[in-house]
C-alpha cells in the first residue's frame, strides 16, 4: 500500500511538473535608436521570488543558437537570463566578413556601443522576476568586449565576464567609472590578443582601481568555449573543451562571490 501511494505521487509529480525546475524561455522584441531589436530571455519559473539578472552578450556572428543555449544554461542555474540583440532583429551569420561588418558598425563608435548594450541592460532590469540590485553581464568575443564597455562606462553591474574577448584596457577616467568587478577568461593561444597587448592590459589595469582578475587556459585559441568554433575554417579560431568547463566553473565562483547578496 505503502509502495502504490509512493509511486502515484511520484507519478502526479511528473505528470503536473508542480516540483519540477522549467526553464521558460523566449524571444523579446525591443528598440534602440530607432532599430528593432530581437533579444532571448530565459529564466525559471519554479523559482519564487527575485533572481538575480544576468546580461549575455553574443560573438560577432550574432545572436544565435549558441548564446541562446548559454541563457538557457544560466536560466537553468536560478538567474534571470537576457542575451542582447546588437546588431537588429534577425542579423545573424556564419560568414566571418559579414560578421565583421556588422561588428565594426556597431564598435566604431564607443558611445553608440556602450548606449546598444545598455538598451539591453534596460530590458532585462524591467523584467519582474529580477532583482535589479544584483545585476551581472558576460559576453563572448565581441560580447566579451561589450562587457568591458559595459563595465566602463558605469553601468550598474556587480560583475562581468569576457569570454575570449578583445582585451580593453581601462583609462584612469574609466576605471573611476567602473563599479563591476571584471573575470577575463582568456585563451593563452589566443592570436587575436597577443602577448604584447596582454602586457599592456596588465599593465593598465594594475594602475587602476578596477577589482579585476584574469585567467589563462594554455592552448586555447580565440572562440574556445564555443563547439562550433572550428568549422569556420579559421585557424583562429577553435573550440577547447577542457578551457569552455574551466571557465564556466571559474564564472560560476565568482558570481556566487558578487551576486550573493552580501
Amino acid at each position: 500500500m505503502k509502495r502504490s501511494l509512493f509511486l502515484f505521487i511520484v507519478i502526479f509529480i511528473l505528470s503536473t511538473g508542480t516540483a519540477l525546475a522549467k526553464v521558460v524561455s523566449q524571444p523579446l522584441a525591443y528598440t534602440h535608436d530607432g532599430v528593432s531589436l530581437e533579444g532571448f530571455l530565459a529564466f525559471d519559473d519554479a523559482v519564487s521570488g527575485k533572481m538575480p539578472g544576468i546580461l549575455v552578450v553574443h560573438e560577432w556572428w550574432g545572436l544565435n543558437d549558441y548564446v541562446r543555449g548559454r541563457a538557457e544554461k544560466l536560466a537553468g542555474m536560478g538567474y534571470v537570463a537576457f542575451a542582447v540583440d546588437m546588431y537588429g532583429k534577425g542579423k545573424s551569420t556564419e560568414h566571418p566578413d559579414q560578421a565583421s561588418a556588422w561588428m565594426k558598425e556597431i564598435n566604431a563608435n564607443m558611445d553608440q556601443w556602450l548606449k546598444r548594450a545598455m538598451a539591453g541592460l534596460e530590458v532585462l532590469k524591467k523584467q519582474p522576476q529580477v532583482d535589479t540590485k544584483r545585476l551581472a553581464a558576460i559576453g563572448y568575443c565581441f560580447g566579451g568586449a561589450t562587457v568591458q564597455v559595459l563595465a566602463y562606462g558605469g553601468a550598474d553591474l556587480k560583475g562581468v565576464v569576457s569570454f575570449h574577448g578583445s582585451l580593453i584596457p581601462a583609462s584612469a577616467e574609466q576605471a573611476e567609472r567602473t563599479q563591476a568587478k571584471i573575470l577575463i577568461c582568456h585563451g593563452a593561444a589566443d592570436p587575436f590578443n597577443k602577448p604584447d597587448l596582454l602586457a599592456t592590459y596588465v599593465t593598465a589595469m594594475n594602475a587602476s582601481s578596477i577589482d579585476w582578475q584574469l585567467v589563462a587556459y594554455g592552448g586555447a585559441r580565440h572562440g574556445f568555449t564555443n563547439p562550433a568554433a572550428n568549422k569556420h575554417g579559421m585557424a583562429a579560431l577553435a573550440y577547447n573543451p577542457s578551457a569552455d568547463r574551466h571557465s564556466w566553473q571559474q564564472m560560476t565562483y565568482f558570481f556566487n562571490e558578487v551576486l550573493s547578496g552580501m
